[in-house]
């Protein structure tokens, strides 16, 4: 069973629905036992970071994360789920879950062209290979809705990147058991299904 984190952060259903689509069980759940016993977490969310953080931790739901990071549950986050398992955000300021160290930053474009939030398709380059990206053409187009993005410590975390707004930043990280990305799979069509896919065949390992 997978357990789909909730913490009220939203686009808890349509993850829900896309792993129903692949006939894969899930569960929403803010339940602890329930989290740690899942065969794997998917920790997804749209909203602020500061918002996210105080509701994860009124529920004891942090150091349920990073109990979960740390005994090997393949685990991965999504959207905000990927920006707050970070240090530190920007927004609001928010001192993050820490699964990876670095910064989430807020875009500054010069061209008015380029809208902040971004908001639509844009292509990942591949950076490095991992199970998730099996069967997944370099470049392929995925949904993307946000402000912010995120900006590791360490380049070894960045397994893809995407540019926008004169800004080459890290659409999809991985650390042992733990993977991110910052578009929405669950929004990306076909490709995105497979993504999600290839996650719940993943046993945690970094890469083939």
């Amino acid at each position: 069973m997978i357990a789909i984190i909730d913490y009220k952060a939203g686009n808890l259903t349509s993850v829900k629905l896309a792993l129903d689509a692949i006939g894969v069980e899930a569960k929403i759940t803010d339940v602890a036992d329930e989290i740690l016993a899942a065969e794997h977490v998917i920790f997804p969310g749209v909203g602020a970071a500061g918002s996210a953080m105080r509701t994860l931790n009124d529920r004891g739901l942090v150091d349920v994360i990073r109990k979960v990071a740390a005994k090997g549950t393949p685990f991965m986050g999504i959207c905000l789920g990927t920006q707050i398992i970070l240090s530190h955000s920007e927004e609001d300021d928010a001192d993050c879950i820490g699964l990876l160290d670095g910064d989430v930053i807020k875009f500054q474009p010069t061209n008015p062209r380029d809208k902040v939030p971004q908001i639509g398709w844009n292509s990942v380059e591949i950076k490095k290979p991992h199970a998730i990206f099996e069967g997944i053409e370099d470049g392929s187009e995925f949904y993307f809705v946000h402000s912010f993005y995120t900006v590791p410590s360490s380049e070894d975390e960045i397994l893809g990147t995407t540019e926008y707004a004169d800004v080459k930043f890290a659409s999809v990280l991985g650390k042992d058991n733990v993977v991110a990305t910052q578009f929405h799979p669950e929004k990306s069509g076909k490709i995105g299904m497979r993504l999600l896919e290839n996650f719940t065949k993943w046993n945690g390992e970094k890469s083939f």
